[in-house]
């Protein structure tokens, strides 16, 4: 017999079924009522690359599924060897053709993505200069009841093209066989065959109907028509947000507060002795870094406005700063939740990103409150965010293009400051300073060779196993886990060639005997959950553990931590080990890598 619920005026019908399908839980809210096609426009190395997959790292961090397309990655598989610039001339009729093609191709798949797997928005990135493509794909879209909105990349500026072209372009793999001079004369020859047949988007007469943006010269004036949405006016508000001057962010936590120290969640403590001592160092590494116009941001909470007081330099309180509500259960423990809230404790751990704390907030709720903070952090140069753990949890999830599931489990360190510098096409992260011996440190020892190394064209290193493989991880995307075991022979020379968004190592051995000096990875460290560490390794970013670790609450039972901590952090004395304890990791303070 069917329920009856009354709810205030409303009477609603409640009818049990045993079989009803289950929705997936970790689902967000739609926010396009059809899905949108954004079309990018421009001649070559006009920025539409970095634009796309910038913009595609923003709409994802919100909550709308966005993938990229690029023509030119359908058109190197199509096309195996590239010749020369001939290839794009607009009297190249088998090329134009090859060229259509390609751009059906990733049509293709662009409504594959937006009809079978999900996806709210599709980044079509190709040059579409000529109003014959751009009238394909608005065909296209009016068959499949898709939206367009075009941006156009505007730059009539040479000294950007050419920067563009020498940082991006000539490694691209259509440039593999090619040296410098040759690729960059190559590829201006290029852009004059699109200049050739360039037909700029004209909203004052031919594309008046159009929903776009023009984007001209890297932001410096913005032309936009007939935005159609919500989501249309949210990337034109992004778009005018962005710059690609050079900059520095550094993310931190607060120093360690008493509630750090109690196991607890939320409230408003203050720091522990610890905290000031890092917010003391913290000082000194502002003052060492010498950075012009630094602008400090913190939350309105005391733990971090006591951190950036000591900091003795003017700083901004943002409330949207301030750590994840935990409503209910606010200025408790993880076991006090479990034993208070046992169902709410077992949602979150269901779904920690969409899960709400009772009158509270979630991850979700979080990202939200906090893109006014990132519109501000993407127009500034340098700053520094004194925040909590969700919080930088938020931040970095956006900077380094992570997902609502890895969200909530980065780690986020007390004591530890985080540099990003943005790259090409992605923001490179470092955790500075340091005053330890391990391959971390190594690695952030090595940053200005790095830099000197992307600067140069032609050049020969020898060194040493340890830095070898530190520079072999940067150039080959090898990650934290694979540095310390790459294979690095002696009397080998590693010949390594840039390749777009890669690197090519081809190996040569000189033919002369010498040892083995390589160790590989145990056993027992390949397959244990938690491997003993030394006390001054570095605990990763991200966890890998799928499951979370027992929190711990009583600062005794913890061994104080040394890593990547700032200096007069620690205690004077540090057992090697204490019974009973994991040894994934130590921290000069309390971990609350399971807060929040």
């Amino acid at each position: 017999m069917p329920l009856e619920l009354t709810q205030s005026r409303v009477q609603k019908i409640w009818i049990p079924v045993d079989h009803r399908p289950s929705l997936p839980r970790s689902c967000g809210p739609k926010l396009t009522n059809s899905p949108t096609v954004i079309v990018m426009v421009g001649l070559p190395a006009r920025g539409k690359t970095y634009i796309s997959k910038k913009l595609t790292r923003y709409l994802n961090w919100i909550g709308v599924p966005t993938k990229v397309f690029n023509v030119g990655e359908y058109r190197r598989e199509a096309v195996k060897h590239y010749s020369s610039y001939n290839f794009f001339r607009p009297d190249n009729e088998e090329a134009m053709r090859v060229r259509k093609q390609c751009a059906l191709a990733a049509l293709r798949d662009v409504k594959s993505y937006l009809t079978k797997e999900g996806g709210q928005i599709s980044v079509f990135d190709a040059t579409n200069t000529t109003r014959e493509r751009r009238h394909m794909i608005l065909n296209f879209a009016k068959e499949n009841d898709f939206k367009v909105f075009f941006i156009e990349s505007v730059c009539d500026d040479p000294t950007v093209v050419a920067s563009n072209i020498r940082e991006v372009k000539i490694s691209s793999p259509d440039y593999k066989d090619c040296n410098s001079a040759e690729a960059m004369e190559d590829f201006m020859k290029r852009i004059n065959c699109y200049e050739a047949s360039y037909q700029p988007l004209d909203p004052d007469k031919c594309d008046r109907d159009l929903s776009l943006i023009k984007v001209i010269d890297v932001g410096r004036r913005f032309l936009v028509n007939r935005v159609q949405d919500h989501i249309q006016s949210r990337i034109v508000y992004y778009l005018m947000n962005i710059h690609v001057q050079p900059r520095t962010i550094y993310l931190c936590r607060h120093g360690e507060s008493e509630h750090n120290l109690q196991g607890k969640i939320g409230g408003d403590s203050g720091l522990s002795i610890r905290g000031r001592k890092f917010a003391n160092a913290l000082s000194k590494f502002v003052e060492e870094q010498n950075l012009k116009d630094l602008k400090v941001w913190a939350s309105q909470l005391k733990s971090t406005i006591q951190t950036a007081e000591a900091l003795q330099l003017p700083y901004e309180q943002w409330k949207a700063l301030n750590e994840i509500d935990a409503g209910v259960c606010e200025e408790m423990t993880y076991e006090e939740i479990k034993d208070t809230y046992p169902e709410e404790y077992a949602l979150r751990e269901q779904d920690k990103y969409y899960y709400r704390y009772p009158t509270g907030e979630s991850y979700q709720d979080l990202v939200q409150r906090l893109e006014p903070v990132i519109m501000e952090l993407e127009r500034q140069e340098n700053v520094l965010v004194i925040c909590h753990q969700a919080v930088l949890r938020c931040l970095l999830a956006y900077f380094l293009d992570k997902s609502a599931e890895e969200m909530p489990y980065l780690r986020c360190p007390l004591h530890t400051v985080l540099k990003l510098t943005p790259v090409a096409y992605a923001q490179r992260l470092s955790l500075c300073p340091s005053v330890l011996q391990s391959y971390q440190d190594l690695v952030q020892r090595l940053e200005p060779v790095i830099m000197e190394l992307e600067r140069q064209e032609n050049v020969l290193v020898i060194c040493h196993q340890a830095v070898l493989r530190c520079l072999l991880a940067y150039f080959l995307d090898k990650s934290a886990e694979e540095m310390p075991y790459l294979r690095c022979p002696l009397h080998t020379v590693l010949k390594l060639t840039p390749v777009a968004y890669g690197c090519r190592v081809e190996s040569i051995y000189l033919n002369v005997e010498s040892v083995n000096t390589h160790r590989e990875r145990s056993e027992d460290a390949k397959k244990g959950p938690n491997p003993l560490m030394r006390r001054n390794s570095v605990t990763p970013l991200a966890s890998p553990e799928p499951t979370k670790k027992p929190r711990i609450n009583s600062f005794e039972e913890h061994v104080a931590s040394t890593s990547a901590a700032l200096p007069n952090c620690l205690p004077q004395e540090v057992p090697a080990q204490l019974p009973g304890q994991n040894m994934n990791g130590s921290q000069s303070s309390v971990d609350s890598s399971q807060t929040h």
